[in-house]
């Protein structure tokens, strides 16, 4: 069997990145059992109410929900337990460092395989206020609507 290479996508966390203000993304990957991984592959999962923590100098993916192996056994997993993710030292110490002197959060963004490995994109996000998002989706409607009269313009259109 070949090798599989790329990145492949199994689920997003459309939801954050409206409701959180994105600081900076990390990749981590994820210390999985052999049924969620054959879950993972099914392309089944959901990172709506996952979050993260360090917690005795490691890292926790907490909340993301893996369903269960449809051929698996006795020997299938929890749909919702706590998964450790992998960063180097470095990198722990920095989003702990983060979470705790700034009041950020950590956030899974996407669930994906890179090279055959499941890998999650964290972000550390700071909580958006209503009217932040309301501002939000009024910048992208303009934005969108002038475009739309640019290429109106350009083809002539009045």
């Amino acid at each position: 069997m070949p090798k599989e290479t790329g990145r492949r996508m199994i689920a997003q966390n459309k939801k954050a990145r409206y409701d959180y203000q994105i600081e900076s993304t990390f990749e981590a990957g994820l210390v999985l059992t052999g049924t969620e991984v054959k879950s993972l592959r099914a392309g089944r999962a959901s990172l709506t109410d996952g979050f993260g923590d360090i917690d005795n100098g490691e890292a926790w993916l907490i909340g993301v929900h893996i369903p269960e192996y449809s051929q698996g056994t006795w020997t299938n997993h929890e749909t919702r337990r706590r998964r450790k993710m992998l960063l180097n030292r470095h990198e722990i110490d920095k989003i702990e460092q983060r979470t705790q002197a700034k009041g950020l959060t950590i956030i899974p963004l996407a669930l994906y395989f890179a090279d055959g490995r499941a890998k999650v994109e964290i972000a550390l996000a700071r909580g958006k206020k209503q009217y932040d998002k309301r501002h939000a989706i009024a910048e992208r409607q303009a934005k969108s609507e002038a475009q739309r009269e640019i290429g109106r313009r350009l083809k002539g259109i009045r």
